[in-house]
Formats: structure tokens, sequence, C-alpha cells
């Protein structure tokens, strides 16, 4: 990576300022995973701050954030307009429970089995979809109702102002260290953002540079009309909509109501005019993120899901998927701050960590969450390197829900768009671009296949599985022949196979070929102190040698077999014989990874 980010002490100033600076970027985040998933932005508000607050005690890795993500939230999305939203706590609630099982069980260690080849493929894919994300900051809503993007004067001053954001993250550092960039940058063109509107306001009254306010209450119209169209059958600029006087928007005054209970209740669709192409009238919203304290979600809901065995039946397949999707999400970000700090987290430790706030999270009424890939590494580049980092940012995001509201609504989504693109820009291995001539074809082929995958299917998880499983496959390709022996005698007429190399399911056909039973001595002695046995293919293989030994009526000695292999291995009887004082024990792993 790029030395963006850079080698900083661990203080609490430090800690503090760049627990402000990731929650001003958690904002309109959480905001937007919110809409992914069909429910009110105020719970996709809370649920950062639970699962932030949460992780940041309790988790295995200091300086790491979490909050709502958008891999939750694609699952969440599908319970959500299948079930209806009081199925979700609960299921968040499992999911919770599960995640503490995978950390008590100590199976974070296995994030470590990791190639670095789908790492690499990892951060290149997350790193191009995290710069595609801030694409739809460069959108607005249409006279006719479609997002589309900025032109003319609008686009220019936009990209001036995230040029800006940039260029101050890149420079600030090299005259002082006693602010965070990212937070100074945000501070100073958000000044200039309200100079900006105030004094040039668009032909629509709309505000020049748009706000984390105007992004809300853009998405939220957007909602609105998608649901309109959808339930109309009607195409793009085919129905005429409105919102009655009397029942104005308000989606974020009450975190129960999903945005399609809300638009079903609020819009008031007429009847289309006699006309060829009927107008679309953009339905008056009033939006925000002001709130009060979250409460549990069973004080919140009327309607709740019964506590019955159809209930789990229909939860538990989304809660293991959420359960994957999040520790898989959470122990890959793990590696890469471990990597960019040069210190170690604790794998089982997060996992624990993720599942007690996702338990207390779905117990307020939240989607559940992981760890955030774009607000770590803004921590980390800011200078956070503590667990108060994270509670930082977690008390000042609900902070701004209680209290500050009207100002964060001011933000420039130019800022916010500019941070993210530094965190592009650092989070890209470019080093792997020179890399194609000298790495190994297979591990390129990972690599793009990693990055390819997570691009277009926006799935992490998926894309770590499918290069770990492609990864295992192209080792045991190259590694299915890389089985030999090396063949002597000794004093007494014995014939020696010394095996060198791997003995597992690939290579099994290799090594039943080495044998000349038929011509082979008396007195035969397979030695495998040199070669290390993997699993129970190798093991059958192992006995089918030596019962075709047995049924020829020769001898064979099987040395420096692990105890494994040995207590599988009585069938062949007398005519097997161990050499137990010299065999090792071999350990595959130890807890201390974890």
């Amino acid at each position: 990576m790029l030395n963006f980010f850079r080698h900083q002490s661990n203080s609490v100033k430090n800690d503090v300022l760049s627990g402000l600076t990731v929650a001003l970027a958690l904002v309109p985040e959480a905001i937007a995973f919110a809409f992914v998933a069909g429910v009110s932005p105020l719970i996709g508000l809370y649920s950062a701050f639970f699962i932030g607050l949460i992780t940041a005690i309790a988790g295995g890795r200091p300086g790491m954030i979490s909050g709502a993500t958008g891999a939750m939230a694609v699952v969440v999305v599908a319970l959500v307009a299948e079930h209806g939203v009081e199925y979700l706590f609960p299921t968040v609630i499992l999911c919770g429970v599960l995640q503490i099982a995978v950390g008590i069980g100590k199976l974070g260690k296995l994030i470590r089995m990791v190639p670095h080849s789908v790492m690499l493929g990892f951060v290149n894919g997350l790193a191009i979809v995290i710069g595609l994300a801030q694409l739809g900051s460069f959108k607005t809503l249409s006279e006719a109702g479609d997002l589309v993007f900025l032109s003319g004067f609008q686009l220019a001053i936009m990209l001036v102002l995230v040029g800006l954001t940039m260029a101050i993250i890149y420079l600030l550092p090299k005259l002082t260290t006693a602010i965070p960039p990212s937070l100074a940058a945000i501070l100073t063109v958000t000044i200039l953002s309200v100079f900006i509107n105030q004094s040039m306001p668009t032909d629509d009254g709309k505000n020049m540079l748009a706000t984390v306010g105007d992004m809300l209450k853009t998405n939220t119209q957007a909602a609105l009309i998608a649901d309109a169209r959808k339930e109309s059958g009607s195409q793009p600029n085919a129905i005429n909509e409105t919102v009655t006087a009397d029942a104005s928007l308000t989606l974020i005054s009450s975190q129960a109501a999903s945005v399609d209970d809300v638009v079903r209740s609020k819009v008031d669709r007429l009847t289309p005019p006699d006309s060829a192409t009927p107008e679309v009238i953009i339905p008056e919203v009033e939006s925000g993120i002001s709130g009060g304290l979250p409460m549990p979600f069973f004080m919140e809901y009327e309607s709740l899901a019964p506590m019955n065995f159809d209930t789990l039946r229909i939860i538990f397949p989304f809660a293991i998927v959420l359960c994957g999707v999040g520790l898989i999400e959470s122990l890959m970000t793990l590696t890469l701050i471990d990597e960019i700090t040069e210190t170690r987290g604790q794998g089982n430790r997060e996992c624990v960590g993720q599942g007690i706030a996702n338990l207390v999270c779905g117990f307020f009424g939240g989607m559940g969450g992981c760890a955030m890939i774009g607000q770590s590494l803004i921590n980390v580049n800011s200078g956070g390197r503590g667990r108060l980092s994270g509670i930082t940012a977690a008390v000042c995001l609900l902070a701004f829900v209680l209290f500050f509201a009207r100002w964060i609504e001011q933000i420039p989504m130019a800022a916010l768009v500019g941070v993210m693109f530094m965190v592009v820009i650092g989070t890209f291995e470019w080093a792997s671009l020179k890399m194609f001539k000298r790495m190994p074809a297979s591990d390129m082929f990972v690599m793009v296949l990693v990055a390819g995958y997570t691009v277009f299917m926006h799935d992490l998880a998926s894309a770590v599985i499918l290069g770990v499983i492609v990864s295992a496959l192209v080792f045991a390709w190259q590694h299915a022949t890389h089985i030999a022996a090396d063949v002597k005698y000794n004093e007494f007429g014995s014939k020696i196979y010394q095996l060198h190399g791997p003995l597992f399911f690939a290579s099994v056909a290799s090594f039943k070929d080495m044998f000349d039973v038929a011509n082979d001595p008396e007195d035969v002695v397979i030695d495998f102190y040199y070669t290390r046995v993997y699993d129970q293919s190798a093991i059958e293989a192992i006995n089918s040698v030596s019962e075709k030994y047995m049924a020829a009526g020769k001898r064979l000695h099987l040395t420096h077999l692990s105890q494994e292999c040995r207590n599988l291995l009585d069938k062949a009887g007398d005519l097997v014989e161990v050499n137990v004082s010299e065999d090792p024990h071999y350990h595959i792993a130890t807890d201390r990874l974890g």
C-alpha cells in the first residue's frame, strides 16, 4: 500500500479526534445501508452506535471500527421484504449468539489460512467497490423522478471541493500532525459549502452543493417514487403521484417504521390524468437524522414475531448467513489492520465481541453489523490506534442523533467523498500491478478472481470463500505429483522406500504406483520421516498398500507414522510393524493463532 496510513503514536488526543472524524463519515454510510436493508435510516444509525461501541470495548482489534454495513444489509433486505421487519430483530440476536459460539469455539484462527493472493484480491476489489459507491453522491433527483448525474457548474464545483478535500488530507501532515487531516478537510470544506449554498442557490431552490441532509431527502424521495411505481406497475414517467397536505413524510421520526410502511401510509396516489405522458410530481418530505434514545424492540413495535419453532425455521438460515458474512468481513478487516499497524489482534475475541454487539443491537431494534473497512482505514490514517477511538466514534454518532442533527446535516457530500477517495488510494495494493509478471500464474488468477467477484457481485464474504477454495484446489493440483521415494536396501536385504512430499487425497494415486509388490523382497520398509500424512484418503491408501503386501505374504514395516495413522492401521495385524519410538506428533494449528 502507499504510505497513506502513516505510523502515528497512540494517544488520547489522536483517538478522540480520530473518533470524531470517523463518526462524521459514519452518518451517510449508516443511512445508505439502512435504505439498502429496507428499514428506517434511524435504525441504521442506532445499529452503528451499538455495534461500534460494543466491539470497541469487547472486540479483539483496538482501532478497528464496526457498524451497520452493506454486506449485512444485502442479507437483511430479503428477510424484511419477505417476512417483515418484526423478524429482523430475533434474527440479529440469533446471529450474535452464533458468533459468540464461534469465538468460544476458537474458530477465529481459521482466518489465518486465507492466502496472500486472496488478501490482495480482497483489498483491491474492496478499493474499487468503495470508489464506485461514491458515484452515487454525484447524483440528484430529476424532474422525472429519476436519479441522474450532476452536470454543468454543480458538477464542476463539487469536483473542485472533492479535490480540495483530497489535497488537504495529503498535504496537511507535511505541515502539522496536531489535527487529523481528514477532520481538518471535512471542517474546511463544510465552511466553504455553507458559504456557497447561502450565496449561490440553484434555480429550483436546492443547495448548490448536496449535503448529508440533502442526500437523506433525495434517497427518501427516490424510495417513495420507486415504491409507488412498483405498486402501480407503471414505468418511469408514466404515473402521477403526490403527497397529501396533512401527511408529510416522517420516515426518520420513528425507528419502528420501515420505508414500505411509511410509503404506504403517507403517499396518496391519485388517478393519472388523461395524458399521454403524465407528470411525476416529486413528493415533498420532511427528513432528518434527529431522534431519541433507542429502546428495546418489543417496546417500539406493536407487531412482533411469535416465539415458536416456525419463527426459528424462518430466521435460522438468515442468521447463519449473517454470522458468516459478518465474521469473514470482520476478520479480514482485522488482518488488514494488523498488517498496516504492524500489531496483532485477537480473532477469537473479535468473534465474541461481534456476537455480543449484534445480540445487543438486535435487542434494541437494530439491523446488525460488522467491521467497516473504509471507516477503519480512516481511523488508522487519522491516528486512531486504541479502543478509545472506536468508543468516541460511537458516542459522537449517538450525540449527533440526539443533539447535533441540524449541524451534521450541513456537512457536504463532497467532503465525505474526498475522504473516501483517499481511502481508496490508500487501500488499493498498487504494488500488485507491478507483480503480475513476477507472481505465479495461479496466484494472479486467484487475485483477479477475488477482486472481480467483489466488484461485480458486491459480496466480500463469498469472494473470500471462493478465493480460498480456488487456492486450495490449485495447491492440491500442484502438489498431487510432488510425492516421490528414494529406494535403497539395508544390510539385512530389506527394501526401504523413503518417502518425500505430502501424502493427501490428490497424491494417493502416485503413492500407490510407487510400490512393486510382486517383485519386492520378503521384508519391506516404508519410511515416512520426510513426508506428512494429511487426511483420511492418505490413511486409506497406506492401509491399501499394507493389505497388498499382506496378501502377497510379505512383511511390511511402517516407520515414523503419526499416532493418528497408527490407530487406523491395526487391521493389517502382525504383518504391519510400526516403529513407535521414532514417530513424531504433528499439530496443525494452536489456539495461540487466535
